[in-house]
């Protein structure tokens, strides 16, 4: 089976899976969930995770650089970096979101921490899921998320200024959204999840466009002029496991929604060419994607597998490297 399928890719550029990486030292571990991932001006890779250090901080070689923010979060899910490398969490089950500088010392505070909104009533946060940063003027864009079906829009100071959605299927609803990025300059991209797409807004909140997406986890534009937009795919139902070409991969599409490739195995698991659940995603300058994975909560942790009681069996791979190639003959 090839690691990558190729649909509409006139460069011929090609991913291929990086084996071993990161290098996790002994004591290091993401209890088989990171749930996010995104890359600093000097493409230092930043993983949000489960495990023993919220934030491991790798070198693009894959050595661990530091640890961040212990002590501090109560369930990560969403983390981004803005242009003065300045770091942003996202904590669902704390409902905020926090900026940090490279030190680790706290910037701002969005939402009170353990304070969810009401359910569903439109306020914020209640368990939000991620964030996208307008490069140009530092405005927030936070997706929320697992207790609301909204998107916030907030000024560099956290001030906030607009919102836009509710529950529902037809356009400009939610049903989840699980991840969120900016689409070009004047437009953000939401990972819809549970309505199976992703819709497009512009940055006041009029609806676009959407995408048809299977079981949309995670949505990110590319950086450093690479327009693309990777998206990945949660694992298919147990009722359907085994079906090939079914979730558990990342695909890569051109800004207007036309697939260019789709990374990784038609079927899950622990191989290298192999996803689980894509829970998030950057990329670097030089093209490397990177992917986050909650193995363990939407794999590992089946009753056929170990079961949601029982911690890990071992490092279960949950953060994966894929690095762009030119094909042969091209």
């Amino acid at each position: 089976m090839p690691s990558s399928t190729s649909i509409s890719n006139p460069d011929e550029l090609k991913w291929e899976p990086v084996p071993g990486w990161p290098k996790l030292p002994m004591g290091v571990s993401f209890y088989g969930d990171a749930t996010s991932v995104a890359v600093d001006s000097q493409d230092n890779v930043y993983v949000f995770n489960r495990g023993t250090d919220p934030v491991c901080v790798f070198s693009p070689d894959g050595d661990l650089l530091r640890t961040m923010l212990h002590d501090t979060v109560t369930r990560p899910h969403g983390i981004e970096i803005d242009g003065d490398d300045n770091i942003y969490v996202v904590d669902d089950d704390g409902h905020y979101v926090r900026k940090f500088d490279q030190e680790g010392v706290e910037q701002m505070t969005i939402g009170v921490q353990g304070e969810p909104c009401e359910w569903q009533g439109g306020g914020y946060f209640n368990r939000p899921t991620d964030i996208a940063i307008q490069p140009d003027t530092g405005e927030l864009f936070v997706s929320d998320g697992y207790g609301n079906s909204r998107v916030h829009r907030f000024d560099p100071d956290g001030k906030h200024m607009l919102s836009w959605g509710e529950p529902g299927t037809y356009d400009g609803q939610f049903s989840l959204p699980h991840n969120i990025s900016m689409l070009g300059d004047d437009q953000v991209i939401v990972a819809d999840r549970e309505n199976f797409r992703v819709q497009i807004f512009t940055l006041d909140g009029e609806y676009v466009d959407q995408w048809h997406i299977h079981h949309p986890m995670s949505v990110t534009q590319g950086k450093n002029g690479d327009d693309k937009i990777y998206i990945g795919d949660m694992i298919q139902p147990a009722v359907q496991r085994g079906v090939p070409d079914l979730g558990a991969r990342v695909s890569i599409l051109t800004a207007d929604g036309q697939l260019i490739e789709r990374l990784g195995n038609p079927q899950p698991g622990m191989g290298v060419d192999q996803f689980t659940a894509p829970h998030g995603i950057s990329t670097d300058s030089q093209g490397n994607v990177y992917v986050a994975e909650v193995a363990y909560t939407n794999y590992y942790s089946s009753p056929e597998n170990c079961g949601m009681n029982e911690p890990p069996k071992g490092e279960i791979v949950s953060l994966r490297k894929w690095s762009p190639v030119k094909a042969s003959g091209s």
